[in-house]
């Protein structure tokens, strides 16, 4: 089997980072949902909570920090990536190495990436 072509390689890579941004997302909204309904039950002064129900918001609170640190260096991965894709679809394109499902999938790629790291003019 031949290795994938730089167009495939650089398309992945898009695809992936992409995918870690949404996933990233997702964590950050699930973190903000436990960290309200924590401050909630604390405010309520709720009989089940333990203890250490402060200490568990305090930690809550800390991993939300640190997940929204992750999105800037993500973001410029992205944008390195895309930059990347660009010049990989623009090569394949003018020696004409590439096959149209390859392209595609390139282009789709190269959307999204714009989208997430805000590059496209939408």
């Amino acid at each position: 089997m031949a290795p994938p072509s730089s167009l495939t390689i650089a398309t992945q890579a898009v695809q992936r980072l992409v995918k870690e941004e949404s996933y990233y997302h997702k964590e950050q909204a699930q973190q903000e949902a436990r960290i309200k309904k924590l401050q909630d039950a604390i405010e309520a002064k709720d009989p089940e909570l333990d203890s250490n129900a402060e200490y568990v918001l305090k930690q809550e609170q800390t991993a939300l920090e640190e997940t929204k640190k992750v999105f800037e260096p993500l973001v410029e991965r992205i944008v390195k990536a895309v930059q990347t894709l660009e010049e990989a679809i623009a090569i394949s394109e003018s020696e004409g190495t590439a096959s149209e499902e390859e392209l595609k999938k390139a282009k789709e790629a190269l959307a999204a990436g714009e989208k997430v790291s805000g590059l496209s003019e939408a």
